[in-house]
């Protein structure tokens, strides 16, 4: 009956609202844990809910006291009180069924009542008993709501994860690839006829298979079958080669040895580019992309070139012209004007009788500031002609354009006499070894007929060695000399490019004398010297070939041997004379960048003969490519082979070999840079055109 009592005095009204409930009796009978029931009655009013572990311990505690009231009284007082509970579950419905959650332990309250008083709470009501008038629809909005929640959560914490782990696979895995690429960068090497001595043959690049990197084209001499090569069983061809693969794009036999092969002339109505093939006493025009005639011209005794006009007959396409010397007249140069796009001759060639002795200089064509035309030649010596003299020599008839009109007064007042045609640009008692435009790249131009590769070398300035040893640089405005530097003997070609950063192309040059080869950049803005250093003469004449980098410098690429310190610190062995001429010659390629000048990066070596190289550029890649030709010897007496040999080198600067070419001994002098930076530099270096 005191059970029975108890339950009694608990207010009927009082709904689930007030989830504690206080019951007088139990308190009496259990003032120890009085602190304890205070805190399980009151925190459903502090807004925790049922759930976790404050839920768990009121059930927990609410049952241990039950299960103490009841075990101090007997069986039968259990049975009763049971029978009373249930009258009153009856009368309560919620009571009832607060009892019956109560009989279903810790865990069903943990997974489902706590989920009811968070959504409660989150709505601001008072719990899952006291949401009246919501029902099952807002419960499951609400788990929704949570779901999205959570998953929104989720998509903040994986959206970092995912790209951190992007990063991680770019360092890791895309790095190396990028490594893997450069050394499947386009690099072959192929047999084309047989080795001509020294000469050089005509090479040429440009694309022509429309896959954004330049072909080469070849001129190439192989034997027949005949066990005693003559001069009658040669067979003489140009060939044009893919600068991807090296496979043969066309063949195109000739009569006779190709001397110049020159490419970029454009028809309007030929889309293909067209290449021009110069042989001794024939001029051809062919389709760049199949090798087939166009048009050709029989001239005799070849000597130069073909230099690109403006368009003088008004058909769109510029016209050529060409110089001539007769074998049994030595002194009577002639200049013949030849139309574009037919190859007729534009009227009778024009003889000069010039006087002096030497290699032939040009003809070269040079537009001044007031966009007069004139044509620079000369026998060891150097004069120009108006172009618009040499038209109206070579006939009469024909009209006069508008780029044939303009005459520039600066230019005519330089003529000795107003007899004369001839303007003196250097006349001296030492001969005139080079003669070329102060344009970067113009060495390695490809032997380009385009308008484009022609602006900038028909406006420009030039560099002229004279007497073998003197390189001084002239001004096209008044034909002077800025400055001029004494060196020894100059047998290459200068190359322009930019050493230092002042804007103005500085000139690399090289000679030989007495098994030592010298390599000078001299300043093109007052003629000092930059740089030198000294190698193992590697016995070739072959030009250099300054290349434009990402830093806005150039890189020069020339061959030697080992340099000079090098063997003054190695150890001196004694070799006998015959089997030193017996170990063969080791040539090497060097790269020097002006941001490390102490420092040159090997490239490769080999004992080839190079006899002529070129310079093509893969814009896409920021990669060039280094194009050699050279003669490769062989055992017996055969004649040996014409290697032609196509090398990246971007990917030749990941395998080269630091060479330090300069040690500072002074206590103040620059720090050495280390070999870690050394390599990061030249890894991270790009190409593009000049």
């Amino acid at each position: 009956m005191a059970a029975a009592l108890s339950r009694a005095l608990k207010l009927p009204g009082k709904k689930g609202s007030e989830l504690g409930e206080y019951d007088p009796l139990t308190q009496a009978d259990s003032e120890d844990e009085s602190e304890e029931d205070d805190l399980v009655l009151n925190y459903p009013r502090n807004g925790l809910g049922r759930d976790g572990c404050l839920g768990a311990s009121s059930s927990k505690l609410r049952s241990g006291r039950s299960g103490r009231l009841v075990g101090a009284d007997d069986e039968a007082q259990e049975d009763e009180e049971e029978e009373e509970e249930d009258e009153w579950r009856e009368r309560l419905p919620s009571k009832s069924r607060q009892d019956r959650e109560d009989g279903k332990g810790v865990q069903y309250w943990s997974h489902r009542d706590s989920g009811r008083d968070r959504g409660g709470e989150d709505r601001g009501g008072p719990g899952p008993l006291g949401g009246s008038g919501l029902g099952a629809h807002s419960t499951e909005a609400e788990e929704k709501r949570l779901r999205m929640k959570n998953a929104i959560r989720s998509a903040f914490f994986l959206v970092p994860l995912v790209c951190a782990a992007l990063l991680v696979l770019l360092c890791a895995f895309l790095i190396p690839c990028r490594k893997g690429e450069l050394e499947k960068r386009p690099q072959w090497e192929r047999a084309l006829g047989d080795a001509g001595g020294v000469t050089p043959p005509a090479l040429a690049l440009w694309d022509v298979d429309g896959d954004s990197v330049e072909d080469v084209f070849l001129g190439v001499t192989e034997w027949t079958n005949d066990t005693h090569p003559t001069q009658g069983n040669k067979i003489y061809s140009a060939v044009a080669l893919s600068a991807v693969s090296g496979q043969v794009l066309w063949r195109k036999v000739m009569k006779e040895s190709v001397m110049y092969i020159q490419c970029g002339l454009q028809y309007s109505t030929q889309p293909s580019p067209v290449v021009l093939l110069v042989g001794k006493s024939i001029l051809m025009a062919v389709n760049g992309t199949t090798g087939k005639t166009l048009w050709s011209v029989l001239l005799k005794n070849i000597e130069s070139q073909a230099v690109l006009l403006p368009d003088l007959q008004g058909d769109s396409v510029p016209d050529l012209l060409i110089a001539t010397l007769p074998a049994d007249e030595p002194l009577d140069l002639s200049l013949t004007l030849i139309s574009g796009l037919t190859g007729a001759k534009l009227g009778d060639p024009v003889p000069f009788n010039l006087t002096g002795q030497g290699k032939l200089m040009g003809p070269l064509l040079h537009e001044t500031q007031q966009g007069a035309y004139y044509i620079l030649f000369g026998l060891g010596n150097v004069e120009a002609i108006s172009l618009h003299d040499i038209y109206i020599r070579a006939d009469s008839k024909m009209p006069i354009t508008q780029a044939l009109r303009r005459k520039d007064p600066g230019w005519e007042g330089l003529k000795k006499t107003n007899s004369s045609s001839f303007i003196h640009i250097y006349r001296g008692s030492e001969r005139v070894e080079f003669l070329l435009p102060l344009v970067a790249g113009f060495g390695n131009s490809h032997n380009g007929l385009d308008t484009v590769s022609n602006l900038n070398s028909t406006k420009s300035d030039w560099v002229l060695v004279y007497g073998s040893s003197k390189l001084s640089v002239l001004r096209q405005k008044d034909v002077r000399k800025e400055w001029t530097f004494n060196s020894a003997p100059i047998h290459s070609p200068p190359a322009p490019g930019h050493f230092n950063d002042d804007g103005i192309l500085d000139l690399f040059i090289q000679h030989s004398a007495n098994g030592t080869m010298k390599a000078l950049v001299v300043d093109g803005a007052n003629g000092h010297l930059l740089w030198s250093a000294e190698f193992v003469c590697p016995h070739l004449v072959l030009e250099t070939s300054p290349i434009s980098t990402s830093t806005g410098q150039s890189a020069f690429l020339f061959w030697a041997s080992d340099p000079i310190r090098a063997q003054k610190n190695a150890t001196k062995t004694t070799v006998s004379p015959g089997a030193a001429s017996a170990e063969p010659l080791i040539r090497k390629l060097f790269l020097l960048h002006p941001a490390h000048p102490t420092i040159l990066l090997e490239l490769t070596s080999t004992t080839d003969t190079a006899v002529t190289s070129a310079v093509s550029y893969q814009e896409r890649q920021k990669d060039a490519s280094y194009i050699t030709v050279s003669s490769r010897p062989t055992p017996d007496s055969e004649p040996g082979a014409r290697i032609v040999k196509s090398m990246s080198l971007r990917a030749a600067i990941t395998k080269g070999q630091i060479v330090r070419v300069e040690e500072s001994n002074k206590s103040g002098g620059p720090v050495k840079p280390g070999v870690f930076e050394v390599n990061k530099f030249f890894r991270g270096l790009s190409f593009k055109h000049q």
